[in-house]
């Protein structure tokens, strides 16, 4: 990180970060702010849905005190997931002035439905978190039941966008394996363009 001035954001993730006392992040954080070309943070952590306890006073105030942008992202697959003291503690990390993002993955039998994912996305921007990604479950053994169609998570796309509101929609995502990176898959919207026209649908 010190010696690659193109690096200008850390993110801490899994294992989960949190799992950490927050003074051995501070110990972390305080020697990354000595990197000069570092300039935002973000923090992968689902520790606010499993234990939503661990978001304290001291977590809280270690998050003011960073001397970059911060985002906090967690993950919450289902509605059911935000309740009580889940609430709660996300509540403490937005009044702490920091954004919350939220990525999901698709799972068959779970939360696979358009209504269950509209439920979702209005829930996490009621406690002001932002719907961030929607992932198709990756190809980690064990969990295959759980993997859908592509064509599932575009359907799902096609009954969130233009049926609430635009920043409640997340991005579907396809991860590609052998590192391949972050692909955002879409409905497709155009059915036709040339030089002098193009045709949409809505």
């Amino acid at each position: 990180l010190r010696d690659d001035e193109n690096l200008d954001e850390v993110i801490l993730s899994g294992g989960d970060p949190l799992s950490l006392a927050t003074r051995k992040l501070a110990e972390l954080t305080a020697q990354l702010a000595t990197i000069p070309h570092l300039r935002r943070l973000r923090i992968h952590t689902r520790l606010p849905v499993e234990l939503p306890e661990r978001i304290d006073a001291e977590f809280t105030d270690w998050l003011r005190a960073l001397p970059w942008p911060v985002a906090v992202v967690i993950h919450a697959n289902h509605v059911n997931e935000l309740e009580g003291d889940c609430r709660s503690a996300i509540e403490r990390i937005v009044a702490a002035g920091i954004p919350v993002l939220n990525q999901s993955v698709l799972l068959a039998g779970v939360n696979d439905n358009v209504h269950i994912q509209r439920q979702l996305v209005h829930d996490l921007v009621r406690i002001r978190v932002r719907p961030y990604y929607l992932y198709r479950c990756d190809l980690v053994e064990g969990a295959g039941h759980f993997r859908t169609p592509v064509a599932k998570g575009i359907e799902i796309m096609e009954g969130l966008r233009g049926h609430t509101s635009g920043y409640a929609v997340p991005q579907f995502i396809v991860d590609a394996p052998g590192g391949g990176g972050k692909i955002p898959v879409m409905p497709n919207y155009l059915l036709s363009m040339s030089d002098h026209k193009i045709i949409l649908r809505n």
